[in-house]
């Protein structure tokens, strides 16, 4: 769905890089900035916020790198327990190696990594073998004695003081992470510790993208966030500490709120003197809300990001990684705004593609998947399974074909290919199944451009379908959806199985 634009990236950098060092003056020319959510790739950004370029942030690294060290910091927990970045299918380990490899193509140099919460645990202590066995600086920080109540546990040699000291040149230090609870907020405090330890001041600020604290509280950009936090029961609220000090409505969220009496008594006890900071809003250097210029886009396409969230969490319930609680926040948000999942254009096309396969009887094993995706001219074109193609095969060819205007009949995928393909899935693999999902049509697609024309024609205008809306009736298999996420389109499923079997390899 093509939505215009709402938001001014130019606009967005000149702003926040003059919030972020009017803070780092503020605080004598050392300031640790807590830099949560996605550093590079934030598609959900890019979703709520049409025109928002997803590594925008990245850009902003790279102005600020001549004055700037970066830390990242990963919790040990998340390590032992491989937790899942969803956009990447990734755990939160590679993807912090893959972060580091992304921040060195942006010429920004990581200056190390904090294990937090380090506890000895097997697969950090794997994780902290690999990185120190690349040349890569790795510092492990126990879990705070003392927190969350104990301020003077916490601010003492025991707590902050145990943390080994992280030696910094630059005055701004950007310390990131993947995922909430990456420990970023415990890092700039135990570094603030030792540098008034040593005799010199420093600061803290947070830079976080959400919620936006200058839009009102049940703007949709607001409520898809919460979506997007519904399974660690995130909610935001108006800032009653900012309410109180400057009479001024700010949006904060509750995790923000509910820490700040016990942070400001941490900043105190550290700096020896009264807070600078009045609310958790005050520590905030965020701009985006300054930088959105069509609030009826933006509010359009977060309300479809509210509905791509629900279908999300259903499908993950069906798989047991997300319980009823979650599901049924979201499906209150939907609600909220008197829509239904329907409004997202792709899923009835996608459920009628469905009932066609079944009523023609082209499913593939008695199951009968359909697909549909929106172009961004709006046309909308469906695809289901057969014997020979996934559903999510099917629609992308078919879309495919339609941009490189090749006539229906016109077949991409010669005989012998495909009878190739069957041959080595059925007689030499033993696979049950001959029907191609994405991955392997792709490369069968690849394979057949070298001799025929149509195919090659139809292989460049693949590009085309990146941010395009995408249904399925059914949750992808892994070759569907490995190859839906390298298109970059934005999925979303019905809470469906595409087989009997429990294993689908």
């Amino acid at each position: 769905m093509n939505c215009g634009m709402g938001f001014d990236n130019d606009r967005y950098l000149k702003e926040q890089k003059s919030a972020i060092w009017e803070r780092v003056e503020r605080f004598n020319n050392k300031l640790y900035l807590e830099f949560g959510g996605k550093l590079i790739f934030d598609y959900h950004a890019a979703r709520v916020l049409p025109g928002y370029d997803p590594n925008v942030k990245m850009r902003l690294l790279s102005e600020l790198k001549d004055k700037a060290d970066l830390l990242l910091c990963i919790y040990a927990g998340d390590i032992e327990r491989k937790k899942i970045r969803a956009d990447f299918g990734i755990t939160y380990d590679s993807d912090a190696l893959k972060l580091i490899d992304e921040l060195r193509n942006w010429g920004i140099n990581v200056l190390g990594v904090v294990i937090t919460r380090f506890d000895n645990q097997p697969s950090a202590t794997l994780f902290k073998n690999k990185l120190e066995r690349r040349n890569i600086k790795v510092y492990t920080h126990r879990y705070t004695k003392g927190y969350p109540t104990d301020v003077d546990l916490i601010v003492s040699d025991e707590g902050y003081g145990a943390n080994e000291y992280i030696e910094t040149q630059k005055p701004l230090v950007i310390v990131t992470g993947p995922g909430p609870g990456s420990g970023k907020l415990a890092t700039c405090l135990s570094q603030m510790y030792h540098d008034y330890r040593r005799g010199s001041q420093s600061g803290y600020a947070k830079f976080e993208t959400f919620p936006i604290w200058n839009i009102p509280l049940k703007h949709p950009v607001n409520i898809a966030y919460e979506a997007a936090t519904a399974d660690i029961r995130d909610f935001n609220l108006i800032d009653p500490f900012h309410l109180e000090a400057y009479q001024k409505v700010a949006v904060n969220y509750n995790r923000d709120v509910e820490v700040f009496p016990v942070l400001k008594r941490i900043l105190e006890k550290i700096t020896g003197g009264p807070s600078f900071y009045q609310s958790p809003t005050d520590m905030g250097v965020n701009r985006a809300g300054m930088a959105i210029v069509e609030d009826g886009v933006t509010r359009e396409a977060a309300k479809q990001e509210v509905i791509r969230r629900y279908f999300r969490y259903r499908c993950e319930y069906a798989m047991g990684f997300a319980d009823k609680e979650t599901v049924q926040r979201v499906e209150l948000f939907i609600k909220d705004f008197q829509l239904s999942p329907e409004y997202r254009k792709v899923v009835e096309p996608a459920r009628q593609a469905a009932e066609d396969a079944q009523r023609d009887k082209r499913g593939n094993e008695g199951i009968f998947c359909g697909a549909a995706i929106e172009l961004k001219d709006g046309t909308i074109i469906t695809g289901n399974n057969s014997p020979l193609f996934h559903a999510a095969s099917s629609v992308v060819i078919h879309a495919i074909k339609h941009l490189a205007g090749i006539p229906e009949k016109i077949q991409l995928l010669p005989a012998y290919i495909t009878n190739s393909i069957r041959n080595l899935k059925t007689e030499i693999l033993k696979e049950k199944s001959v029907s191609l999902d994405l991955e392997e049509s792709l490369i069968a697609l690849s394979i057949g451009a070298t001799t025929n024309p149509a195919a090659q024609l139809a292989i460049e205008h693949l590009k085309e379908l990146e941010r395009c809306e995408v249904h399925m009736t059914h949750i992808p298999t892994p070759g569907d959806e490995a190859g839906l996420r390298r298109l970059g389109v934005n999925l979303t499923s019905d809470p469906n199985f595409s087989s009997k079997n429990l294993f689908i390899s």
